[in-house]
């Protein structure tokens, strides 16, 4: 068995099976269900600053950037299902399952078909299909949480709840050149997700995070993840003057987890912390670093829409902060503007004993504000195009 991070034991707890049924769940897991099914029972709106949506900010265009491969790749992926499986991977394109997604390791929610349920041949065009999505640093960070997910196995010998395989993969719609379709992955620390419409591609809500963030043994010994995302949020945030510290900080205590986890679809984040126009041209590169380390992890062509579309809003980012700001501090930080949201928190033990937040346990979040996550405005777009009442109708 592995060990532990050093200074760290594992939790003494009631294990939870990463299967377990809504009934099996322990009383405060199941009033965590309630609570997402009632705010999934509301109409998706998206997260917004005011409670209103900004209109306008994601118009229907070409891109210019092939999705391609990505279509290939989900074609295969559901070639390869058995049909049994196929009932259970694939849903229709405006299922309420884009929602369910959760990124603790007990089976909540859970749909699709699990990795660790494929043939070999299964797993790697399921994986075909988020290494044609992502981008090499992106994939890269995708299979090391997964590892480091087989990791918390090891140490913890809980077989049931953890592994590099506890993953679903579900297609929603009909993989199609021009035709709205997605795809999601979802599972303990890794949830993906990617909607297609022709040439652009709308990939969040994109939750990654990892406890431990590092293997110190074992057969993926050296393996760590986001270092870049901790380190170069640290170097903005000790990059400014005293009194733009002031006004960046909004809080001494960390939240305890990202403010757009689970269920959080129609959240209300008001614009805090410090505007980008406040910033000098050296801090305003350094937080486009932070925000390139983020959105490169999508496929190359379309992380430059993406960039492009965060450029024309850089006026309206705010940075804000929580918590200390030394070289060892433990912290939290957004980046928010009118078309991305990014939120990194450090948070306490779960699976080990640390009950305050420690640089061992990393969540992160992107969110597209205003309508798009999941890419319901463009979806919302096409619809307004096309009469889907036709059976006949073309795109």
């Amino acid at each position: 068995m592995a060990s532990p991070p050093p200074g760290l034991k594992v939790r003494q707890r009631t294990l939870v099976s990463a299967r377990a049924r809504q009934t099996e769940l322990p009383p405060q897991l199941q009033q965590y269900v309630q609570t997402g099914e009632a705010l999934l029972a509301e109409p998706f709106k998206g997260i917004t600053a005011g409670g209103s949506v900004a209109p306008g900010l994601f118009p229907i265009k070409k891109t210019g950037v092939s999705t391609r491969q990505i279509t290939d790749a989900a074609r295969a992926f559901v070639d390869s299902l058995s049909e049994p499986q196929r009932e259970r991977a694939l849903f229709p394109l405006e299922t309420d399952v884009w929602r369910r997604w959760s990124n603790i390791h007990p089976y909540l929610m859970r749909h699709g078909v699990s990795l660790d349920e494929m043939s070999p041949a299964q797993r790697e065009r399921a994986l075909v299909l988020l290494r044609e999505s992502l981008s090499t640093h992106g994939f890269k960070t995708a299979r090391d949480v997964m590892r480091l997910n087989e990791l918390v196995l090891a140490i913890t010998g809980s077989k049931a709840e953890y592994g590099e395989w506890l993953y679903w993969v579900s297609v929603m719609g009909i993989p199609s050149f021009d035709g709205p379709w997605g795809w999601q992955v979802d599972g303990h620390h890794l949830i993906v997700n990617c909607f297609v419409l022709g040439d652009q591609v709308v990939m969040t809500p994109m939750f990654m995070g990892s406890e431990p963030v590092a293997a110190h043994e074992g057969p993926h010994t050296g393996t760590r993840v986001f270092q870049a995302e901790e380190r170069q949020g640290l170097a903005l945030m000790r990059a400014l003057t005293p009194e733009q510290r002031q006004r960046a900080i909004i809080g001494a205590e960390l939240p305890g987890e990202v403010f757009t986890a689970a269920f959080r679809d129609n959240f209300e984040m008001k614009y805090q912390g410090i505007v980008t126009g406040d910033l000098t041209t050296i801090q305003q590169r350094m937080l486009l670093d932070v925000i390139e380390t983020y959105i490169g992890r999508i496929r190359p062509g379309h992380s430059e829409v993406r960039r492009n579309e965060i450029k024309r809003h850089l006026g309206q980012t705010f940075f804000a902060w929580m918590g200390g700001s030394n070289e060892d501090s433990v912290f939290y930080y957004r980046i928010h503007s009118p078309v991305i949201l990014i939120e990194f928190d450090h948070q306490r033990g779960i699976a080990f004993d640390n009950d305050a937040p420690s640089r061992h346990h990393i969540h992160t979040v992107v969110r597209t504000p205003n309508g798009n996550d999941y890419g319901r405005d463009l979806l919302r777009q096409h619809h307004a195009r096309f009469d889907h009442t036709q059976p006949g109708h073309s795109h």
